[in-house]
């Protein structure tokens, strides 16, 4: 904790690129943990949450999304908190995150860039219209009879438009990069860090990562938990 205090306290450019762990603080669980999503059902997330399963089986999709995706009970940890509070005081520049539940915005962050889309934003795919969460809970069906889309990157979609490229520039920018509750197994958002050549890489995750042998501090242990001990 002295180590990562001393390399905030040095650097003016952070960028946190952030994935599951960072949520799950929240009560909102991961994919690929023992307990995950992926090892509660007998077929797999990865195609109940395609594009090919959207269009075909937009009924079953959205029980399952509602089901398990959603988490409206969640509020924001210390660690979205610390975030806000790094941003405020000017280090923090960037916020990546590959999660879609919101909780960044949730906690104060204004620039933020999400990978994966959000729960929050929905888009009739006929005619383009905007809905809200709460509107497509209730139904999933636009006035002009368009199916309403969630603006979350399913399996089988791009990312974004842009949202990739501001991620590369923003992180071959800062002079700090904080790797935070990221297992790194998701592609391509795990190549982002091949980007950062500047003086500080961290690594926040309770497991094991690829960057572990590359990193300047390595921290094994719950994210929350580490940035609530923070000192801004």
């Amino acid at each position: 904790m002295k180590t990562l205090q001393e390399i905030i306290e040095e650097s003016e450019n952070i960028v946190f690129f952030g994935g599951a762990g960072v949520s799950t603080a929240s009560g909102i669980p991961d994919f690929r943990s023992s307990t995950g999503l992926y090892h509660k059902y007998p077929y797999r997330a990865e195609v109940m949450l395609s594009h090919t399963y959207f269009m075909h089986h937009t009924e079953e999709f959205f029980q399952f999304y509602f089901q398990e995706m959603i988490h409206k009970e969640a509020k924001p940890n210390a660690c979205h908190k610390k975030l806000v509070e790094l941003e405020n005081c000017g280090k923090l520049k960037r916020i990546v995150t590959q999660n879609i539940d919101g909780l960044h915005q949730m906690a104060g962050s204004k620039h933020v860039l999400e990978l994966h889309g959000t729960v929050l934003k929905n888009t009739c795919m006929k005619c383009h219209r905007k809905y809200s969460l709460e509107e497509i809970e209730k139904c999933h069906i636009c006035s002009c009879r368009g199916v309403i889309k969630p603006d979350v990157v399913l399996y089988e979609e791009p990312l974004p438009d842009g949202v990739y490229e501001e991620a590369i520039d923003a992180i071959t920018k800062c002079d700090t990069l904080i790797v935070g509750g990221t297992s790194l197994a998701v592609y391509p958002a795990s190549h982002l860090v091949d980007f950062f050549h500047g003086k500080n890489l961290v690594v926040v995750n309770k497991d094991t990562t690829s960057l572990d042998e590359k990193a300047t501090l390595v921290i094994h242990d719950d994210i929350a938990k580490v940035f609530a001990k923070i000192t801004v």
